[in-house]
């Protein structure tokens, strides 16, 4: 079977809703164990949690800020308790993303951005890391985002925290890759999920318009991109980054 992921473990963290439930489901299908993240919303995630068990996948549901060291080293216990330790990584958990010009945000805000797209990735690939070097076998898989190869603006601390974490994993895939660990990158474009529902239709309609393939993406376009740098069949990929997002960056 391509793309099989049987064996594996899968953390993919805010995966209760949106396009972290999307890749949880694929991954998830594909044969991998995967964990139910989520941080706030209980009555959401326990559906969730429904949806993945339906689908017959092995899973649990696990509650934490995968901003904290605490929150990480609670995931991680608790999905090698339940699940058995990690072998795919996929930091996807997010905040809110206003855009605002650069007067209306203060470094609280910033530093939030900071904590959700360096920080996490960073507790979460070095928690998890031991077994990886181990078994010298490892997939990270870091959800950017177009916005910084499309200098959008005004949205200066979305896509400041977004470059970062592009840099970090670019320099994470040279020093991981001697030990069989790919780090890779899942770069969507604006593709509407539930958070989205209330965006004003003008803007949605604007973007709409700039999409080359004349078509909304949707979850499992992204969820299919994230399966494929999960397997073996990309076992000689590592440091890119995969835009899933109709053409919008053809650079």
């Amino acid at each position: 079977m391509p793309f099989s992921l049987s064996g594996r473990v899968a953390l993919i963290t805010g995966n209760s809703t949106g396009l972290g439930k999307a890749m949880g489901l694929a991954l998830g299908k594909a044969g991998a164990k995967v964990p139910v993240n989520f941080a706030n919303n209980e009555a959401r995630a326990k559906k969730a949690l429904e949806e993945y068990q339906a689908a017959g996948i092995r899973t649990a549901l696990i509650r934490c800020d995968v901003t904290t060291e605490e929150g990480v080293e609670f995931l991680f216990r608790e999905t090698e308790q339940k699940l058995g330790k990690p072998d795919i990584i996929v930091p996807n958990a997010t905040c809110e993303q206003p855009l605002k010009p650069i007067e209306e945000y203060d470094w609280a805000f910033y530093q939030r951005m900071l904590d959700f797209f360096i920080k996490s990735p960073f507790l979460l690939t070095k928690r998890g890391l031991a077994h990886l070097k181990q078994q010298r076998w490892g997939r990270i898989i870091n959800i950017t985002s177009e916005v910084y190869h499309r200098s959008v603006s005004p949205f200066s601390a979305y896509v400041a925290a977004k470059g970062g974490q592009i840099g970090w994993s670019r320099s994470m895939s040279q020093e991981l890759a001697p030990f069989g660990i790919t780090v890779n990158m899942v770069a969507p474009g604006w593709i509407p999920v539930e958070r989205h529902e209330s965006d004003p239709q003008e803007v949605k309609d604007a973007y709409r318009a700039l999409i080359p393939m004349k078509r909304w993406g949707v979850p499992q376009d992204v969820a299919d991109a994230v399966l494929f740098l999960a397997s073996e069949e990309a076992g000689f990929v590592t440091g890119q980054t995969l835009c899933v997002n109709g053409g919008m960056t053809p650079w």
